[in-house]
């Protein structure tokens, strides 16, 4: 599964979101808000550096923010209204 259209609309709409960031979510196995919304930041951007074998999204301050704004909609976001 995947992040519904509705949920990928809204991740997309935040800054520094873009597809590439909702593809490497979804590698990790966070396809939903609700997954993402209980996900650590800092696990998240530990979690894509090691994947890619670079320790870019690990000291990146633009990719903490936008997983940061993304984990913050998720838990700011009722759980099935953004879902389907």
């Amino acid at each position: 599964m995947a992040f519904s259209p509705r949920e990928r609309t809204a991740l997309l709409a935040l800054k520094g979101v873009g597809p590439t960031v909702i593809t490497r979510l979804e590698q990790m196995g966070i396809e939903s808000l609700a997954e993402l919304g209980k996900a650590d930041v800092s696990d998240i951007l530990a979690h894509a550096s090691a994947a890619l074998g670079s320790t870019c999204w690990k000291n990146s301050p633009q990719a903490r923010a936008a997983i940061t704004a993304a984990v913050d909609l998720a838990r700011s976001t009722p759980e099935h209204s953004l879902a389907g």
